[in-house]
């Protein structure tokens, strides 16, 4: 025998109240952020970097990661992102999403030498860092290693240029790297054989930064 199921009145509406409440919990978890850099051109095509990751090759018209390339020139590229349309030439980064969460963001003064120099952390070690868009990765002394617990015992080997010639390094993977009010989780860095002057704070943070120079000034703001 066929068993017949009648929801009252109320029920109903508490049913009703309990989906709507679901609805709007969903609604209102923010989108993440999304970043997005050019690191190379090509008819047709552009060499894009997502939120920090490899760089992919993406031709005009595809979609990856809800950036949408609409057209490349000789010297930049037009992307939608976040509903928007916006022109990138090479090394130009773009942002958008992530409501929720105060941007952080640190100001520097170059010294009478032109230099930016501050002093941050790693791991929570106190660095002395000087600013190097030269460098691919922040760069670490052996003993700025050490004060930072920074392990090479399972790092890959390295050869590293330096201004005395070339020397041995290890790739590592730093845990924490904070300069100002900017932290950064899992940062590469090269740990160097012999000591340093002072730690060099390269592309592997500053990639992740939208760098602004205003005279001697300049602004460090978190992306990712």
């Amino acid at each position: 025998m066929a068993t017949r199921f009648m929801m009252n009145e109320k029920a109903w509406r508490v049913a009703n109240s309990s989906l709507f409440a679901l609805f709007c919990a969903f609604a209102a978890i923010p989108a993440w952020a999304v970043d997005v850099g050019v690191v190379g051109l090509f008819p047709g095509k552009a060499v894009l970097v997502i939120d920090g990751g490899a760089p992919r090759t993406v031709p005009v018209g595809a979609s990856v990661s809800g950036i949408r390339l609409i057209a490349v020139d000789q010297d930049s590229v037009t992307v939608e992102i976040g509903g928007k349309r916006q022109r990138l030439a090479i090394g130009q980064h773009a942002h958008s999403g992530g409501h929720g969460g105060e941007t952080q963001n640190t100001s520097l003064t170059a010294d009478s030498r032109g230099h930016f120099i501050t002093t941050g952390t790693v791991n929570g070690a106190t660095i002395r860092f000087m600013v190097d868009t030269g460098a691919t990765s922040i760069a670490l002394g052996a003993s700025d290693a050490r004060r930072a617990n920074v392990s090479t015992a399972n790092a890959r080997p390295v050869m590293v240029q330096t201004a005395n010639g070339i020397t041995q390094g290890w790739l590592v993977t730093l845990d924490t790297v904070r300069v100002g009010d900017v932290t950064l989780n899992g940062v590469e860095g090269i740990v160097h054989q012999h000591d340093m002057p002072i730690a060099l704070l390269g592309m592997s943070f500053l990639n992740r930064m939208e760098m602004k120079r205003d005279g001697q000034t300049m602004t460090l703001r978190k992306r990712y």
